[in-house]
This record gives C-alpha cells, sequence and structure tokens, in this order.
C-alpha cells in the first residue's frame, strides 16, 4: 500500500513529495540537514572525535528549546508534538539536535580556530573612517585643498557635498570591517595614519577623500570565536553540497551568487 499524508483535503503520496519539495525549493535544506546529521553521525562512532552530551547538557538544550517555542508545561508539549505529528522519539532528537551540532563544530574545527584566525585578521579588522564622495574631479581637488588648508572642517564638507548616505553624518563610517569595503579602499585605508587625509581618488563612478579616523584590530574573543566556528562550519557545508550536486547521478542546483563589486560603506 502507498504511503500518503492528509494535508487539508489534499492528499499527498510518498512518490509526490520530492517532486514538492523541489516545486518549492526544499530539497537543497533537506540535502543541507541530512549532511548534518550524517557527519554528526559517523563522529559519534569515531574513537577520535566522539560527539557526547551529558545528562545536564540534554537537560539544558530542551529547556532551551521548549523556551524558544514557548512551550511552557506538559499539556503544551503534547499540543505542540500532535500538531507536528511527532513521536516521543523524534522530539528528543530535534531538543538535542542543536547541541550535537554545536559539539560537532567544536570537536572538528575548535582547534584550528587560532590559525584560522590569523590567516582571515587583514579581513577582519575595522576601520573608523570619513568618506567625502562626488562625481566631478574639480569639485574633489577644491574640497581636498580646503581641507587641507583647514579653510573647512571635513565633516562640514561632506554634509554639504558629499552625494552618499555619509553625508548625513558629516561623512563618519564605522567601524566596519576591512572586508566589506572595496579593495582600492582597504589599500588607502590599511597604508594611511589616523588623521592623514587622503587626496582625491578615482573609484568606480566616484571620486572620494578619505580620512582614517580609528583602526580598530580583531581579537580572537569568544564573540569572534563563534563567528570563525560558524564559517568554517558553512564553508564545510557548502563544499559537501558542492560535491554531492556535482555527483553524476546528483540532482538539482545549489546556484552561486556571483560576488559583486564592494560598497564604498
Amino acid at each position: 500500500m502507498t504511503e500518503a499524508i492528509q494535508i487539508g483535503n489534499r492528499t499527498i503520496t510518498a512518490s509526490e513529495l520530492i517532486s514538492l519539495l523541489a516545486s518549492y525549493q526544499m530539497l537543497p535544506q533537506l540535502q543541507r540537514e541530512l549532511i548534518i546529521d550524517e557527519a554528526i553521525e559517523q563522529n559519534s562512532r569515531s574513537a577520535k572525535v566522539a560527539i557526547e552530551c551529558t545528562p545536564e547538557e540534554v537537560a539544558q538544550a530542551k529547556q532551551q528549546f521548549y523556551a524558544e517555542k514557548q512551550l511552557k508545561n506538559e499539556e503544551d508539549i503534547q499540543a505542540w508534538m500532535a500538531h507536528q505529528r511527532l513521536t516521543p522519539d523524534q522530539l528528543e532528537v530535534i531538543t538535542t539536535r542543536k547541541l550535537k551540532i554545536e559539539k560537532f563544530k567544536q570537536a572538528t574545527w575548535g582547534n584550528k580556530l587560532e590559525s584560522y584566525f590569523f590567516q582571515s585578521k587583514a579581513k577582519l579588522d575595522k576601520v573608523i573612517y570619513s568618506l567625502l564622495r562626488t562625481q566631478d574631479v574639480g569639485i574633489a581637488q577644491e574640497l581636498y585643498f580646503r581641507i587641507q588648508a583647514k579653510e573647512n572642517f571635513f565633516a562640514d564638507l561632506a554634509r554639504e557635498y558629499s552625494l552618499g548616505p555619509e553625508a548625513q553624518t558629516g561623512g563618519l563610517v564605522g567601524p566596519i570591517e576591512l572586508n566589506a569595503l572595496h579593495p582600492v579602499m582597504v589599500q588607502m585605508l590599511s597604508s594611511s595614519q589616523p588623521g592623514q587625509i587622503l587626496p582625491p581618488t578615482r573609484i568606480a563612478d566616484w571620486f572620494v577623500i578619505l580620512r582614517l579616523e580609528k583602526f580598530i584590530p580583531a581579537q580572537l574573543d569568544e564573540f569572534m570565536k563563534v563567528r570563525l566556528l560558524n564559517e568554517l562550519f558553512e564553508t564545510w557545508l557548502q563544499e559537501q553540497q558542492k560535491q554531492i550536486m556535482s555527483a553524476p547521478q546528483g540532482e538539482g542546483d545549489t546556484g552561486r551568487q556571483a560576488e559583486g563589486d564592494k560598497p564604498l560603506t
């Protein structure tokens, strides 16, 4: 007998389910979750990187899950399970899955964070800078000389002449990571000193005047560790999906977004 599920007035067979998942663009998400589960299962069987959760961790994970779902008592939990059509075993898997994923990340990349941080540090450093941009080279040169001669303050000229959103802040931008900026701006700011006015430089359609206000080196604190751990995890996951899609019998398309030009702010 063919298995089926009833949703409203519609009966969906197992054979139709894959087609529907593809139509609603949900197959990549399903693939992603299956890759994660398989990796956790493999690591759980490995003596080197076994993923183990203490009873205290499991209890805390469950309480956090219930809080996120606003399930305040056993009645709420049972009602939610019925609505989701979940068994107690499935609920156990769901409530501890996030914990196991974090354990997997730590077991796989935790000892690589320091080296990865130093490899990535140049793009993680932040800057605060002042920006004035115009599409007229003559105006840019005049404003630069006026700032250099201290005839006007940078902020006043930026409010009056700058053609980007930075005009609202007197040209002040940041803190912002260098990786988020146009490569030419990264080079200019990285090689300058705080307070130094950089002459008009053409970047894309703009002539820009820059002044570095402050350089903020990245720190490997707890927030940064979590970020880098997630970054390594996502890079690995995308690679796994790419390998599956490039396999002879793979189906679907993960898609790739071309990297556009970096913005000025």
